[in-house]
């Protein structure tokens, strides 16, 4: 049996294509997937729990993908996390009255802070902040309160 080097040629055509859509699909699911830094503003959020939120964590309004999570820190002061968010410069009509909370996306449980709109007609400003939060909701807890619950019913 012989190989002609066109099969040779296809054959590692067919290899190099695999691998480059395996980088592309990783990039994809690890959120990497945009390289360019595009115009926006800076808004920040605390929570009392961030729960698995991650730095490049999606940000969403209305279930559209307007920015990213660029920090998330602690404050000693009030024991709360600040959530720093860089939003897209096109989406700079948030009223400055938007509440913000930590949801959980699919079944790998990626977490992400979607953004409801208030009624306000004064848009949030760069460095602006956002007032009303409601923090992600941790399972483990969920389930501990349900089953102390349940506990207690039977006594």
């Amino acid at each position: 049996m012989q190989h002609t080097s066109t099969q040779d040629t296809f054959v590692g055509l067919f290899v190099a294509s695999g691998i480059i859509g395996l980088f592309f699909l990783a990039m994809q699911v690890s959120n990497l997937s945009s390289f360019a830094s595009e115009d926006s503003y800076t808004i920040t959020a605390r929570f009392e729990n961030s729960g698995g939120l991650k730095i490049k964590s999606p940000v969403s309004a209305a279930g559209v993908k307007i920015g990213r999570v660029t920090d998330i820190s602690f404050d000693p002061k009030s024991y709360e996390s600040i959530v720093k968010m860089s939003i897209n410069s096109k989406y700079n009509t948030l009223p400055d009255d938007t509440t913000a909370s930590i949801f959980t996306a699919g079944l790998l449980g990626e977490q992400y802070v979607n953004l409801d709109a208030g009624g306000s007609e004064t848009p949030l400003k760069n460095n602006g902040k956002i007032e009303i939060t409601q923090s992600a909701i941790i399972l483990e807890k969920a389930l501990g309160q349900f089953l102390f619950k349940s506990a207690e019913e039977k006594k």
